[in-house]
């Protein structure tokens, strides 16, 4: 009996420290669920006459077809761009790979209504579902691109070289070998992006197309009709959730890591020949208008409005608080965000993706209901959280907990379960085998999650507008406002201001892509 009791207390050791996990990642689960029991509850004290009334009509079917239209043309779109542009940019002896990998993430300081604005300025004309296909590519793509260009650098050579000795062509190698290695990043990648379109407002609203997102906001903004809005955002969850299972579907449970980095070698580089400078027209052509067309616009308000518009006591003031708000947001996010990402790579499972699901649901929200559910939260039940930083940075955690989950899970998916097995057969506590192995190799996909939350919260314009203290204006704030009285040269100097605190956060996302290369 007695040498059974040691090894029984060892065999309970690991469910100890998953049952923690599973704690932890189900709480925040349930406080994600708050925005969605309040659309709920505002449908059950609506009663079923005004839900069938709101939700089963002309109007609703309309804004369901433009938001599938919009799913299934920019996705398919961003990845076959994507990939394309990795692939030239990492495997060929394309001309200045390294400027290329730099411009075509730049975009990504760009606010996506400053895009939106920019190419409503150059084409006043350019509206529809062609205008929010084509902007959103621009704003969105390196999303995608990030994580498939930094799984390129990652990959194996010798399964290629493998399949080449076999007589494969490199089309064949590439489809083959390549293409399924990818499909962790691009689900990732386009599962982040669908959720941005699901749930962006200042974009659409300049291209005029109508989705669920604008509707709910013109409910508040024209009648200020919170159970029609609220309903909408009902449909706009359950949107959320189709896409979430279908991405669910897809990427499976495949693990790509291997222990140790192998052995040292050139990554394989396709020459292009006569090719060279006709492929080089593609990432041209995507920098010229994803970057060249908003910092143009950009420049043309600067020099029309002069010194005037410099006032500075705003400047600053929005600029602090922005990029402090940035700051405490994401730290906080990525935290909240670790014990899902842990168990989704980990422990897949039903209940796995049940808790995964309520962590991504959120960010398909527009920021208008999250903040709705928190306003009404706390002057019902909390009163003294009314609009104060607390609940504030409450609603960006909520709403930017997929961006966190999604760089987190591919950081964890990349450091091997075998390392952390062998530091607890060592000696190591859990929780410190965890630290010195997987989180230690996660650590990258850990800053690059913050940096984009941080980028999110910086740019974020609706849930603050709602949400925010007296007296606090952040840089979107500013520049919404001067975009709404038309002022569009007072509102440049904040547009400027987004894309250059962005920037950091830009460069640290591409320094943490390459340095997956180094795993």
């Amino acid at each position: 009996m007695s040498p059974a009791t040691p090894s029984a207390s060892t065999l309970l050791k690991p469910r100890r420290r998953v049952s923690l996990v599973t704690v932890l990642a189900t709480l925040i689960a349930l406080i994600s669920l708050m925005p969605l029991l309040f659309v709920v509850w505002v449908a059950f004290d609506s009663g079923w006459e005004k839900v069938s009334d709101l939700i089963f009509r002309p109007k609703v079917a309309g804004l369901l077809v433009n938001t599938a239209l919009l799913l299934v043309t920019t996705l398919p779109a961003s990845l076959v761009v994507a990939v394309a542009l990795a692939w030239l940019i990492e495997r060929t002896d394309l001309p200045g790979r390294r400027i290329w990998s730099w411009l075509v993430t730049a975009p990504l300081a760009v606010p996506a209504f400053v895009h939106s604005y920019a190419w409503n300025s150059v084409a006043p004309s350019f509206h529809g579902l062609g205008a929010a296909v084509t902007v959103s590519l621009f704003a969105y793509l390196p999303f995608v691109y990030l994580p498939i260009a930094a799984q390129l650098r990652g990959l194996d050579p010798s399964l290629e070289e493998t399949a080449a000795s076999l007589g494969k062509s490199p089309l064949e190698i590439f489809f083959l070998v390549v293409l399924p290695q990818l499909r962790f990043a691009m689900l990732g990648g386009a599962l982040l992006i669908g959720l941005h379109l699901l749930a962006e407002y200042g974009l659409f609203v300049l291209t005029r197309f109508d989705t669920f997102a604008t509707a709910i906001v013109d409910q508040f903004q024209s009648v200020y009709n919170g159970p029609a809005a609220n309903l909408l955002g009902g449909v706009l969850v359950l949107a959320c959730l189709v896409l979430l299972q279908f991405e669910s579907r897809l990427r499976g449970e495949e693990r790509y890591a291997r222990v140790g980095s192998g052995s040292t070698r050139n990554r394989i580089e396709r020459p292009l020949g006569g090719l060279r400078w006709i492929a080089i027209l593609l990432p041209l052509g995507f920098v010229t208008f994803a970057l060249g067309v908003p910092l143009v616009t950009l420049s043309r308000w600067l020099y029309l409005g002069g010194t005037a518009v410099w006032r500075m006591e705003f400047v600053s003031s929005a600029l602090i608080q922005t990029a402090l708000l940035a700051g405490v947001g994401a730290l906080l996010t990525t935290a909240a965000a670790f014990p899902m990402a842990w168990l989704s790579v980990r422990k897949p499972s039903r209940m796995q993706r049940a808790l995964e699901t309520a962590h991504y649901y959120v960010g398909a929200l527009p920021g208008v209901i999250v903040a709705l559910a928190l306003v009404t939260i706390t002057v019902r039940v909390a009163l003294p959280l009314y609009q104060t930083v607390f609940t504030l940075v409450f609603a960006y955690v909520l709403m930017f907990l997929p961006r966190a989950l999604v760089g987190l899970r591919a950081g964890i998916a990349q450091a091997p379960v075998e390392l952390e097995r062998a530091a607890s057969s060592l000696g190591k506590p859990p929780f410190w085998a965890i630290l010195h192995t997987t989180a230690r190799l996660a650590a990258p996909g850990a800053a690059a999650s913050a940096a984009l939350v941080a980028l999110g919260i910086a740019n974020e314009l609706t849930a603050t507008l709602m949400l925010a203290p007296n007296g606090t204006r952040t840089l979107a704030m500013r520049f919404w406002a001067y975009t709404a009285e038309l002022d569009f040269a007072g509102a440049a100097p904040y547009a400027l201001l987004m894309i250059i605190l962005s920037a950091p956060l830009v460069v640290l996302l591409r320094l943490e892509a390459s340095a997956r290369e180094t795993l």
